[in-house]
């Protein structure tokens, strides 16, 4: 259900019913919607209905076209409508594959909007659809722990994306065709992303095994295997990954991808927004100094034109212009103070961390460690100032204290590092790898 909160218009209400009642007829999907759902084998065969992928496309352009609650709420009312138009009684494969498409829009609506725990419940609900394709759960289950991950939840993480190599672990290898190959490679690299979090990198490796040379190797699994080569120094390599996702995911204008389908935090957008964030971490451990500003500022707008200028996503890649700032100033033995607490404090904002004053406690979960990282790195820019040293040096207490992150310490994470075989990659979910 709506929450009461997001009430619309009569005359909304109305144009939307009027069109759902229409089945979409005049309605063309657009080649620009913001959550790439569609996947090409569903929409060429018989096994999802029609209509149902032009109401998805609809909801996503309509939830897209002002980004407002009211958009929102229309949208959604879209989805819930198209839904309970589906059989509750059949449970056959075109049924079932239909209502897990609606499913995975709505979790993505509510993910972007920070509703969490009501985009997981869109997402569990699919695995019930027993019948549905095996990429519609995969994509699931991997949004899932994605989520999760956001959400620092680590070890349930690690559950979940165990029961996405349970989906594909009856896949019979010698006879999969290639779509099986990427729900393959999709389930391996959430693993391993998980495994990457915990700083297991010898756990992680055995999962990207073989990726180099892997069809499967693209989208989201082609990002998460650049962020192992990245934290494990790889650097030439994972660069060239970086550019190939972006340059893959950027030109794909449509929805005739047969691996396009993907929800929330793994939607292709956020993918090429974490794909470009990482990239321009890379050229600043590469002391590419131009290159890592212009990419980083190319990676805010994206989040901002995606999410609006207040999300704490935008906060995330803030914190990364910032780091590269304070990398610069010391390796070229320069200044920018202004320009790093500018960043920091806009960053902070947006993450909606705690106030200094509040202990933190076992319970804070959600973006701590970009938080941490945020303010430990902006407790730096102060303690190099005389006269704000005291401030800086309660903002590192607090941020220390706040570090979630099991192998590495906060200060590790602030620094880069010739000697060490680990190199600390910042995702966009905001986790430290």
């Amino acid at each position: 259900m709506l929450p009461s909160s997001l009430k619309l218009s009569r005359a909304a209400t109305a144009t939307v019913a009027r069109t759902v009642q229409l089945g979409l007829a005049s309605f063309k999907p657009s080649s620009s919607t913001p959550y790439r759902l569609i996947h090409d084998g569903i929409i060429k065969g018989p096994n999802v209905n029609p209509v149902a992928l032009q109401m998805i496309d609809y909801a996503l352009s309509l939830a897209n076209s002002k980004k407002s609650d009211e958009s929102h709420a229309q949208a959604m009312l879209v989805l819930e409508q198209c839904l309970s138009s589906q059989s509750s009684e059949s449970q056959d494969v075109f049924t079932h594959n239909s209502k897990g498409m609606v499913l995975l829009a709505m979790s993505s609506l509510l993910s972007a909007r920070g509703n969490y725990d009501d985009a997981m419940e869109k997402l569990q609900n699919i695995q019930d659809l027993v019948h549905s394709h095996l990429d519609v759960r995969v994509a699931a289950m991997e949004a899932l722990t994605g989520i999760n991950l956001e959400m620092g939840n680590d070890d349930t993480s690690s559950v979940l994306a165990d029961k996405c190599l349970e989906l594909i672990g009856k896949v019979d290898l010698k006879n999969s065709d290639e779509g099986s190959e990427v729900a393959i490679a999709r389930a391996k690299a959430i693993k391993g992303l998980t495994e990457l979090v915990q700083g297991n990198l010898e756990s992680a490796e055995p999962f990207f095994q073989g990726f180099l040379d892997n069809k499967g190797c693209i989208g989201n699994a082609a990002l998460t295997y650049g962020e192992f080569l990245h934290a494990t120094r790889n650097f030439s390599l994972a660069k060239d990954i970086y550019q190939k996702v972006i340059q893959e995911v950027a030109k794909k204008k449509d929805f005739t991808d047969v691996h396009a389908l993907a929800a929330c935090n793994m939607a292709s957008e956020e993918v090429l927004l974490a794909a470009t964030c990482s990239l321009g971490q890379l050229e600043v451990h590469m002391g590419n100094f131009g290159n890592a500003e212009e990419t980083l500022t190319t990676a805010l707008n994206r989040a901002e034109q995606l999410f609006g200028s207040h999300h704490p996503k935008v906060g995330v890649v803030l914190t990364c212009l910032a780091l590269m700032f304070q990398h610069k100033a010391k390796q070229e033995h320069s200044s920018s103070l202004l320009i790093q607490e500018g960043l920091y404090r806009r960053a902070i904002d947006l993450l909606k961390a705690p106030p200094l004053d509040l202990e933190v406690n076992r319970t804070m979960r959600s973006r701590m460690d970009i938080i941490a990282l945020a303010r430990g790195g902006y407790a730096e820019t102060l303690c190099i100032q005389e006269n704000r040293k005291p401030e800086g040096e309660k903002m590192k207490r607090w941020a220390e204290a706040a570090w979630r992150n099991r192998s590495l310490s906060l200060s590790e994470a602030l620094k880069i590092s010739d000697s060490s075989t680990r190199m600390p990659v910042l995702l966009a979910s905001g986790k430290v790898a």
